[in-house]
């Protein structure tokens, strides 16, 4: 039987192209249903025409329908992918400005802090209308969702659904890959136990070939100066807290009190990194809004390429799908779930990011145990944050939300109690439109 994959945000050119381009290397889905939404029909049609080019190029039976529809499209699906962006950049500036207004200095903005926080306000009721449509139309479906905040949005959906939503994020993979080619090691040769919450993770075991490999890497950081900077920041928390941690240096120099509450820190560690983001203010909104061509100048030059890669990228989707409702070849994977018992000194409840296994079975986290001490100091402190804020948004309790934003550690190194609250409620006032469900805006 044909299956049926539904992209929500589908207008996310490159998630959509490249994940529909993994889904179909598998036999069993290569007649499969691409079923594309988004609220921007001139990104939706291109997202169509770049998966024909896609089917076209591989000779595969596969089909694509577009609509804005959402229910029409989820109707029967057995796959669903959600890649959504609430409010636009125009919207996501403001959650960076009105902090750096403060001194509380933002890199990306998009998962924890009060500019993860007011995104993930702004997006959750959406998410939630979306989980509802699965509810009655495809109670079944496989849902995995790449919207950031990934922890906030994915926990804030599982206390209220029992539908199957699994959070995924490329970085447990990619650091893994970037570890190993520090080694000089193949990525098969490598091994590893990852264990955390989203963006927050850390590697518990990194083994090469079955042995330790965390000595050859300290030697490696501590001796090669090429080595430290190119993430210096994850590089001095793998020196300091003696575990690797998942997401880039830029990420995690706003998630923690240490790298970005002074101009000379941020100039030490936050400018100079070589890696992709090593940290500066408003890195990625600076990316969306520097880009000299327009969205649909872009998408032209993409469609006009006359190369056509179809080989499986690293992204897990298409694997997990596969392993689900395609041949059932097992695959293991980092996943964002709920904290049932897996991580013992993480929140109850909350989302943690653990090993999983997807099979015909279903998708089945595994035990981890306790983090080391040191860590569960700093992951608790983010967790609590997200659950706090998460408690504010299912209650429309905007003193909750505050309360999360008053023990972020960047803004509390920063900030004075009172001034964390006139931010708080600057950021309530620009978001005023897309927070109808709250009770008040007063905190």
């Amino acid at each position: 039987m044909k299956k049926k994959f539904v992209f929500i945000g589908a207008g996310s050119l490159g998630f959509t192209q490249d994940l529909a381009r993994d889904i179909l290397t598998f036999e069993h889905f290569r007649d499969a249903e691409f079923h594309l939404v988004d609220i921007h029909e001139g990104r939706l049609d291109y997202a169509a025409k770049a998966l024909e080019k896609l089917i076209a190029a591989g000779n595969y039976g596969a089909k694509v329908f577009k609509t804005t529809d959402r229910a029409r499209a989820l109707e029967g699906a057995d796959g669903v992918l959600i890649t959504i962006l609430q409010g636009g950049v125009e919207v996501w500036r403001h959650d960076i400005e009105i902090p750096k207004s403060y001194g509380v200095d933002i890199n990306v903005g998009d998962t924890r802090g009060p500019s993860g926080i007011f995104r993930f306000l702004r997006t959750a009721p959406v998410m939630l209308d979306i989980i509802r449509d699965v509810e009655r139309l495809c109670p079944g479906a496989v849902v995995l969702n790449y919207t950031n905040p990934m922890a906030l949005l994915c926990s804030y959906l599982q206390k209220q659904s029992s539908v199957n939503v699994t959070g995924l994020c490329h970085s447990v993979q990619g650091t893994a890959a970037m570890l190993a080619r520090w080694l000089g090691a193949e990525k098969e040769d490598i091994t590893y136990t990852c264990a955390g919450i989203n963006h927050q993770a850390f590697y518990l075991e990194y083994k090469w070939k079955g042995r330790d490999a965390y000595p050859q890497l300290r030697e490696l950081v501590r001796t090669k100066s090429e080595i430290y900077n190119e993430e210096m920041v994850r590089n001095e928390m793998f020196l300091n807290l003696d575990y690797y941690p998942t997401e880039s240096s830029g990420h995690n120099s706003e998630y923690n009190a240490w790298f970005r509450k002074r101009p000379d820190l941020i100039e030490k560690y936050c400018v100079h990194g070589t890696g992709w983001n090593p940290g500066a203010y408003a890195y990625i909104l600076n990316e969306y809004r520097d880009k000299e061509k327009t969205w649909e100048e872009r998408f032209k030059e993409r469609l006009r390429s006359g190369e056509v890669d179809l080989k499986r990228g690293g992204e897990y989707a298409s694997n997990i799908f596969n392993a689900i409702f395609g041949d059932h070849t097992p695959f293991e994977f980092n996943g964002n779930l709920p904290n049932t018992g897996l991580v013992d000194n993480l929140p109850p409840m909350a989302c943690v990011e653990v090993p999983v296994l997807a099979s015909q079975a279903g998708i089945k986290p595994f035990y981890v145990g306790s983090l080391p001490p040191q860590l569960a100091v700093l992951v608790n402190t983010s967790s609590r944050c997200e659950e706090l804020a998460i408690a504010g948004a299912i209650e429309g309790d905007p003193r909750k939300v505050f309360q999360a934003v008053l023990f972020d550690p960047l803004s509390s190194s920063v900030l004075s109690m009172a001034e964390i609250r006139e931010m708080t409620e600057k950021m309530f006032a620009q978001n005023r439109d897309f927070l109808g469900y709250f009770k008040s805006l007063e905190v």
